[in-house]
């Protein structure tokens, strides 16, 4: 119990530094990405998030997986109300609805779908097609990020499906290392996975920051619903994992799903009010 406790608490700490990093990036949303490496918050925010993937690494070791994926959502409830007393306001009764719709849906969902590939690894072919495959959906996803009148959701949903993605990889060079040894690590699969993760993390941070310049409760959500759905496409497609309770899990799953868009149409909702009106803290782009 002891042990779980830890996990707990350590998971806290990671929904905590998350949730700060979400609300010191969305400070700096309308600078361009070429200005980013000279401003001292940005390399404040890529710490804290750093900090928060350690946390629930070790999180995972020390608790059940179902629980510490759980509770990484609160970095949503936390990072809302953050983000409102930095910009000195009230959150809205809107976002806290919001809020309440997304976090169910979220948790539903991460308790249905389950881990994504636990003591599976992705075969060399494999993942090769796969980052062809989330090349495209990431491209997909921007381009319609640049169409006139788009959401700034689909940036939102692009950098979730990069940490997704970027998750699910690192699965594969864990489970090679534990089986193999430090002599894994040289392996043309493990090289190129790590290349991979390392190229999707800072995709998915920089496409964060651009995705925050219209405010952060409906980007933020967005991401982090994309986040385990993409990693669970990933588990069921290639690793063998399933859904929790076959059609009916399925059913219960497009019903979370469904939970959570609500609570990102309020969300966006909260941040167009909040855009047109006098003195907003939001900013736009």
């Amino acid at each position: 119990m002891g042990t779980v406790l830890i996990g707990i608490a350590l998971a806290l700490l990671s929904s905590v530094a998350y949730a700060g990093a979400a609300v010191v990036q969305e400070r700096l949303a309308e600078l361009p990405v070429r200005r980013l490496a000279r401003h001292p918050r940005w390399w404040i925010a890529t710490a804290l998030n750093g900090v928060a993937a350690l946390l629930h690494l070790a999180a995972l070791r020390a608790g059940p997986l179902s629980l510490i994926q759980a509770l990484g959502v609160l970095t949503l409830p936390l990072a809302v109300p953050l983000a409102a007393v930095t910009w000195r306001r009230r959150v809205s009764g809107t976002e806290w609805n919001g809020i309440a719709f997304t976090l169910a849906g979220l948790v539903g969902l991460v308790l249905l779908i389950g881990p994504a590939g636990t003591g599976v690894a992705l075969t060399l072919p494999e993942l090769v097609v796969l980052l062809v495959v989330v090349c495209a959906v990431l491209a997909g996803l921007e381009g319609a990020s640049r169409m006139p009148r788009a959401s700034v959701l689909w940036t939102a949903a692009a950098a979730g499906v990069a940490f997704g993605i970027s998750s699910a990889i690192s699965q594969t060079i864990t489970v090679r290392i534990s089986n193999d040894g430090l002599a894994a690590v040289t392996t043309p699969l493990v090289v190129t996975a790590g290349l991979a993760v390392a190229v999707l993390t800072v995709a998915g941070l920089l496409l964060t920051q651009r995705s925050y310049r219209d405010g952060l409760g409906a980007p933020l959500a967005v991401s982090t619903i994309a986040n385990p759905v993409a990693a669970a496409i990933v588990g069921i497609s290639l690793l063998g994992d399933r859904i929790t309770g076959g059609y009916p899990g399925a059913a219960l799953a497009a019903a979370c799903a469904a939970g959570a868009a609500i609570g990102v149409t309020l969300l966006a909702g909260a941040a167009q009010d909040g855009r047109t009106r006098a003195g907003s803290p939001v900013t736009a782009a």
